[in-house]
C-alpha cells in the first residue's frame, strides 16, 4: 500500500446488536454485516458510552467522554474548541467528508461552517429525523444549499457516498469519509419505523429477542419495521463495499460499521433509549481492511470513545493521550494483551444515570433527586440495578438487592467511581441499595468477582 488507508465509517442510528446474525440473530438481516465480521474483526461486546443520538455523538467526534465535550444532552451544540476526528485526518494529510445526520449543531435544517467539526466535503442535515422521511431525503451542502436527494433515504445517501468515493479515488490523498445514517432510528412525527416498501412484511412476527418478549413494549407494532430499515442498511453496506471493490480500493480501505445506541422499545422507561441496559446500549461493531482483516471475534468490552484513538492509530496518527479511550490495535498487532474488561455509561434526559459494564457484569447507579434535562451529573447516587450477564444476558432478574451479591456490588462501585473521576467528574456519594433477599443463593468465588 503506497499510502495511508482511507477510512469510511458506516454509522446507524438506535441499532441494537443482536439485529445481526453475527450475534444470533436467525432471520438473515445482516448478511454483509456478518461477512464483514467474520473476515474482518468483530468487537463482540461493543458498548456505547452514552445511549442518546446527540451525546453519542459528541463522544465519536472527539473521542471524550459526553460530559467532557459538554454535549451530555440533546441540543447543545459541540465546543468549537475541542479537536474533532476530522481535524486530526485533515492534519494527517486525508480528505475529509461527512454525510448524513449530524445532531450536534445549533439549527434544525443546516449546519453552519464553524459548526462542522472541520469536515472538508459537507452533505448532512443536524435534525435529519426532523427534516426528511423515507422517501424525501433531504440534506444540506458546502454552501447551506439544500439539497433533496431522490430514493429511500438509506440509498439516496449511499448513492452520495459512492459519488463521494469515487471522486476521491482519484485524487493522491487518502479520505476520510464519516456516513452517518438515521435508520434505523423511528420517524419521529409519526412513531414509526418506516422501511421500504415490503420489508416490514418480511420481519413481523417472526423471531422476537427474549428481553421483546418478556417486556413487551412497542416490539410487536415496531419490530418488523425495524428490522426491515436495518435490511436495508445492509444491502447499502454490500453496494459500498462493491464500489470500494470496482474501484480497486477495497483492500486500501478501512471500513467501521458501529451505532451510537441501541433500542429498548418502551420497555425500559417510556421510549426507546437512554437508560443503562444492554438493550439500550450495546451496538453491533466490526472493522474491516488493512490491520483489521483476520482479528477475528474479539471479547475485549469496548466503549465507544475506544473507537476513536483505535481508528487514528490505525492509520498510523498517534492518539493524543488526553483521549480516555484505549487503541486496539496493540492488541490487533500482538504487541498487547493488556485491556481493562469495562466501559463506563453516562446517561442523561430520562435520569442522571451512570453504570460500569465488564464482561461478566452491569451495575447502575441513577441520582434520585437530579433532573436529567438541567444536570449532566450528580454528588449523591443510589445503587439500582445489578445484572450477571453470563447468566441473563437480556438483564431480565435484578440481582441488586441479593445479600449474596454484596461483595460484587463493592467491587463494581469502586470501579464505576473510578470511571466517574476519570471521566472528569467529582467523586459523589452512592447510596447501597436495600437487601430485600437476605439469603444467600449460591456462594461467589473472588474471581467471579472480579470478572
Amino acid at each position: 500500500m503506497s499510502k495511508q488507508p482511507n477510512v469510511i465509517v458506516f454509522f446507524t442510528d438506535q441499532q441494537r446488536w443482536d439485529t445481526c446474525g453475527a450475534h444470533g440473530n436467525p432471520l438473515d438481516v445482516t448478511p454483509n454485516f456478518d461477512r464483514m465480521a467474520n473476515f474482518g474483526t468483530h468487537i463482540d461486546h461493543s458498548i456505547t458510552c452514552q445511549p442518546v443520538c446527540g451525546p453519542a455523538r459528541s463522544c465519536l467526534q472527539t473521542g471524550l467522554y459526553a460530559t467532557q465535550t459538554g454535549s451530555w444532552r440533546n441540543g447543545i451544540a459541540l465546543d468549537k474548541n475541542l479537536k474533532t476526528i476530522a481535524q486530526h485526518y485533515n492534519e494527517a494529510g486525508y480528505n475529509t467528508g461527512y454525510i448524513g445526520k449530524w445532531h450536534l449543531g445549533t439549527r434544525d435544517d443546516f449546519v453552519p461552517a464553524e459548526e462542522r467539526g472541520g469536515y472538508d466535503y459537507w452533505l448532512a442535515s443536524n435534525l435529519l429525523e426532523f427534516q426528511s422521511d423515507a422517501y424525501d431525503c433531504n440534506l444540506w451542502n458546502n454552501d447551506n444549499e439544500k439539497v433533496h436527494l431522490p430514493g429511500y433515504r438509506v440509498d439516496a445517501m449511499t448513492d452520495a457516498v459512492i459519488r463521494y468515493v469515487d471522486e476521491k479515488s482519484k485524487e493522491d490523498k487518502p479520505f476520510f469519509l464519516f456516513t452517518s445514517f438515521l435508520e434505523p432510528h423511528h420517524q419521529n412525527h409519526v412513531d414509526d419505523y418506516p422501511p421500504p416498501d415490503g420489508y416490514r412484511e418480511r420481519y413481523t412476527g417472526k423471531w422476537m429477542p427474549p428481553d421483546l418478549q418478556a417486556l413487551g413494549g412497542s416490539s410487536g407494532q415496531h419490530l418488523g419495521g425495524y428490522l426491515g430499515m436495518i435490511k436495508r442498511l445492509d444491502e447499502a453496506l454490500g453496494r459500498i463495499m462493491d464500489a470500494l471493490k470496482s474501484l480497486c480500493i477495497d483492500k486500501d480501505t478501512i471500513i467501521l460499521y458501529t451505532a451510537d445506541h441501541a433500542c429498548h422499545f418502551k420497555t425500559r422507561n417510556s421510549e426507546y433509549k437512554r437508560s443503562g441496559h444492554e438493550a439500550s446500549v450495546r451496538v453491533p461493531t466490526a472493522f474491516c481492511g488493512p490491520g483489521f482483516n483476520g482479528g477475528g471475534r474479539r471479547q475485549e468490552v469496548t466503549s465507544l470513545v475506544d473507537l476513536v484513538p483505535t481508528l487514528l492509530d490505525s492509520c498510523g496518527i498517534t492518539p493524543p493521550e488526553s483521549l480516555p479511550g484505549r487503541s486496539l490495535m496493540p492488541i490487533l498487532r500482538g504487541q498487547s494483551r493488556e485491556w481493562e474488561q469495562e466501559a463506563f455509561i453516562q446517561i442523561s434526559e430520562s435520569q442522571v444515570g451512570r453504570a460500569i459494564r465488564t464482561s461478566r457484569w452491569k451495575y447502575g447507579i441513577v441520582a434520585p433527586d437530579a433532573d436529567g434535562e438541567t444536570e449532566s451529573c450528580s454528588d449523591a447516587y443510589t445503587e439500582n440495578y445489578l445484572y450477571d450477564l453470563q447468566s441473563d444476558p437480556y438483564e431480565l432478574q435484578n440481582l441488586i438487592g441479593y445479600a449474596s451479591h454484596n461483595e460484587v456490588k463493592a467491587h463494581l462501585k469502586t470501579k464505576i467511581l473510578d470511571a466517574m473521576e476519570r471521566a472528569g467528574e467529582s467523586r459523589p456519594e452512592i447510596t447501597d441499595h436495600e437487601i430485600t433477599m437476605p439469603e444467600s443463593q449460591r456462594i461467589l468465588f473472588e474471581e467471579e468477582i472480579l470478572q
